[in-house]
């Protein structure tokens, strides 16, 4: 057990480059914080639903959330459809029902129209119908489709980060560690693929169908491989032409065994110095993508479509200046935090296998 234990210790070089980074104050915060918003975009349902979180009626308990659909009739509100969440709660209040309904802080999904008689949306934000950043041009909660956006964008930028740096390092380190014909055939295939126009490739394939999201990420993973490729196929040329892996390539050891356990290691700090930078990008993309037209398909909520409605309709303000604040925050955070990890990470502060 002690042993398995020990296992997960931080040797004292990782030790020295995690108080590095904690020294680094705005880096620092911005994780903590961008931790936070991404802990909370994974349980947006709890802060921002239409349904509610637990529903006491008659004496029995419901919890709507993560549950299955409950029709209206269930409370007697004399339809077979969903429950209005909103409408049972002030049924009750005035009604003096037995029961209570606690609703989410924002009580609004990202596809709910809030349409009013004899007025039209987009509507300003008010606090007594809960719109804290107002209605788009259809009447959709703002804050709920920013707050279900980020969670589209850092999902598309984490999955496309993860399948991205699979094949570039794997590429990238076949490339510098074999050279030779290898190497030369990946170069040539990599500059003849890197000018391809990646814009007109998702126009032709957004006229002949609707990309999902996986679609997409497929889309942009295609050309978004190749810049990790180029940073690992420069740092494995440099670090199989040290001692260490030439004394390890002298005992005997394996080509697999050369990369994995002394290469790779020693250019960990160029992936992970790239990593923030990486989710900033696709982020950057996908809502590059949406604002254009050739993103995800309506009604997913997406900032880019948020920020097409916003650009179109400038006399609602507060529809663009919600998501250029969103995304200036974010950006900057990620911004912090790879200055931070470059710094913590910095090779030149810090030996590795020599």
């Amino acid at each position: 057990m002690i042993e398995r234990l020990k296992f997960f210790h931080f040797n004292p070089l990782t030790h020295r480059k995690i108080r590095r980074f904690k020294s680094i104050r705005r880096g620092y915060y911005s994780f903590i914080i961008f931790s936070a918003l991404l802990l909370m975009s994974v349980f947006a349902e709890t802060l921002v639903n239409s349904r509610a979180l637990i529903v006491n009626y008659d004496g029995e308990w419901h919890f709507p959330t993560y549950g299955a659909i409950i029709p209206g009739n269930t409370f007697g509100l004399g339809y077979q459809y969903e429950t209005n969440y909103r409408d049972l709660r002030d049924r009750i209040r005035e009604d003096g029902t037995p029961g209570f309904v606690i609703m989410p802080p924002v009580p609004w999904n990202p596809y709910e129209n809030d349409l009013r008689e004899g007025a039209y949306p987009p509507f300003p934000p008010t606090a007594d119908d809960q719109h804290y950043l107002g209605t788009d041009t259809i009447g959709r909660d703002v804050l709920s489709r920013l707050v279900y956006g980020f969670r589209t964008a850092i999902a598309f930028s984490l999955i496309l980060l993860i399948s991205s740096y699979l094949i570039g390092v794997s590429i990238g380190a076949a490339m510098g560690y074999f050279g030779g014909l290898f190497d030369l055939l990946f170069q040539r295939i990599i500059e003849i693929w890197s000018n391809i126009p990646f814009l007109y490739v998702i126009m032709i394939i957004s006229s002949i169908m609707i990309p999902n999201f996986m679609m997409l990420v497929v889309i942009v993973l295609i050309f978004g491989w190749i810049q990790m490729t180029w940073y690992m196929r420069t740092a494995t040329y440099k670090e199989k032409a040290r001692e260490y892996a030439m004394a390890a390539r002298a005992m005997g050891a394996s080509n697999s065994r050369v990369i994995f356990n002394h290469i790779l290691p020693n250019t960990v700090s160029i992936i992970v110095t790239f990593i923030p930078f990486s989710i900033a990008s696709g982020i950057i993309t996908l809502t590059s993508l949406d604002y254009l037209g050739f993103g995800l398909p309506p009604p997913t909520p997406s900032w880019g479509e948020l920020l097409a409605q916003g650009s179109s309709n400038l006399e609602s303000i507060w529809i663009v200046s919600s998501v250029i604040v969103a995304m200036t925050l974010i950006l900057v955070m990620v911004t912090f935090m790879g200055e931070a990890v470059r710094e913590a990470f910095d090779p030149k502060k810090h030996t590795t296998y020599e």
